[in-house]
């Protein structure tokens, strides 16, 4: 490393000498105290298993839906701990993981998944409102951001593409003049401004406002109690924990990819581990040599991606890149922190913002994404659809967890709607493969979407043969 290289380094990673190893939304002051752990057995209609936005939406919506259902929710750990409060906070109308991943797997479901999921936001938006949650929540939209030349080309064609097939409302294409003056950065050469489709939020926030709604209604929770098998028990199920049971009717599996009571779900994800930083507040010269006033979401358009945005008080967190997939598949908190990818982190934003020289962070963080080979969700039942699930958000999970609550609860009335009518909600993404098959596949992957960012955006051999396949693995 040249000495110049050398000394950029080292202020790169001085930026990170007080950066706490945790995540920035769960440390805030309003987070609620835990609900008591279950001791001894209760009984329900409708049992949820999961305290993150999967459980929190199934709970709340059914109370919504019927509000003398009598719904338990189990955590095994504190509400919004995992997934749910250590993300972006990019909550995305799209249900598909994006717009190029629906359009490519399910193209004559395409416009109604779109008016789907934009309903869906719409929902949400008017639940921050009715139940007066304080998440943050600003509709602000995204910049897809192109970096190299080739980026601009491939997203001038796909604007032009949206627009001839109809999907292009509310998305703007913006060249290099224009996407700087939303947010200035050297490196940017053009950018999609999607202004309605994506609202910015607190995750942790949001989380704990939806625990709040659901206890307001009737839902009762018992946090720090884990759920450790699940069994028919006469006409409904139970579900045994630490100190005691819950017996009912129907049962909701909003897991994430912690390991799902239905075995035979387990093959269909993968713990994909995702950091992120967060800057100090910035000044107001620091907030105007960056422009940012539409305060948008941003992510680039690499495989190896990043994405970025600001917090309410002025932060910036900076994300993505790095995509670790541990052997095994093993979910475990040692993998939550990982100094070298801060590093690489760290020497990134600087790159995309050196007027921002001398900026440090405050928080570093990872967490678990639960990733399966399509990218977005997939449902089911089991036990005569006494049980349901949803899983595999693959990072996209903030909104489209509630359209998934949605598809659960419909699974479990057993009656036809718009949601269980379509062929992402009636079809299974393929299955992992068992090791070392997983690690090796995903790891040639990697290296492949590296190449290929290195190399004007050339996809090789194995990559076109995942695209076939319909497989892939994201970043």
């Amino acid at each position: 490393m040249a000495p110049s290289a050398m000394s950029r380094h080292d202020d790169w990673t001085k930026s990170l000498s007080e950066a706490q190893p945790v995540p920035y939304w769960l440390e805030d002051p309003g987070k609620p105290h835990p609900e008591p752990a279950l001791t001894g057995t209760e009984t329900c209609d409708l049992l949820v298993v999961g305290g993150g936005y999967s459980g929190l939406w199934t709970a709340l919506n059914a109370k919504e839906r019927d509000p003398q259902r009598d719904v338990v929710l189990l955590e095994g750990r504190e509400v919004g701990w995992a997934a749910s409060g250590r993300n972006g906070g990019f909550c995305a109308a799209s249900l598909t993981h994006g717009l190029p991943n629906g359009l490519s797997r399910w193209p004559d479901e395409i416009h109604k998944l779109e008016e789907l999921g934009a309903r869906n936001l719409d929902e949400i938006e008017k639940a921050v409102a009715r139940y007066s949650l304080d998440c943050d929540f600003e509709r602000t939209g995204e910049i897809d951001v192109a970096t190299e030349t080739y980026q601009a080309r491939e997203l001038r064609d796909w604007h032009k593409e949206l627009e001839d097939k109809g999907l292009a409302e509310g998305v703007e294409y913006l060249d290099a003049e224009a996407v700087r003056e939303q947010v200035d950065s050297p490196t940017f050469e053009a950018g999609l401004w999607d202004r309605r489709g994506v609202a910015m939020v607190h995750p942790a926030k949001l989380a704990w406002g939806l625990k709040r709604a659901c206890l307001r209604l009737g839902v009762r929770i018992h946090e720090h109690t884990p759920a450790l098998t699940l069994k028919p028990y006469g006409a409904g199920m139970a579900v045994r924990t630490p100190y005691g049971a819950v017996r009912a009717r129907q049962v909701a599996l909003g897991t994430n990819i912690f390991p799902n009571l239905l075995r035979r779900v387990r093959a269909y994800t993968v713990p994909v581990y995702d950091y992120a930083l967060m800057t100090e507040p910035l000044t107001a010269d620091q907030m105007a040599s960056i422009g940012w006033k539409n305060r948008q979401g941003l992510g680039d358009s690499a495989n190896q991606f990043h994405y970025f945005r600001l917090s309410a008080d002025n932060r910036i967190l900076w994300g993505g890149y790095d995509a670790i997939y541990p052997y095994g598949g093993r979910v475990r908190a040692e993998y939550d922190d990982r100094p070298e990818t801060y590093a690489k982190l760290a020497g990134h934003f600087f790159t995309c913002f050196p007027q921002l020289e001398g900026v440090r962070f405050t928080h570093a963080w990872g967490g678990a994404i639960d990733t399966c080979s399509r990218f977005s969700a997939f449902f089911g039942t089991a036990h005569r659809g006494r049980v349901a699930y949803a899983a595999g958000y693959t990072g996209l999970g903030v909104g489209a967890t509630r359209f998934g609550a949605e598809v659960m609860l419909d699974l479990l009335a057993g009656e036809p709607t718009e949601r269980t009518g379509l062929e992402m909600v009636r079809t299974k993404p393929l299955p992992f493969p068992p090791e070392p098959f997983a690690w090796t596949g995903i790891a040639l992957t990697k290296w492949s979407l590296a190449r290929a960012d290195a190399h004007g955006g050339r996809r090789n051999l194995w990559l076109r043969t995942m695209d076939r396949l319909g497989l892939g693995f994201d970043s």
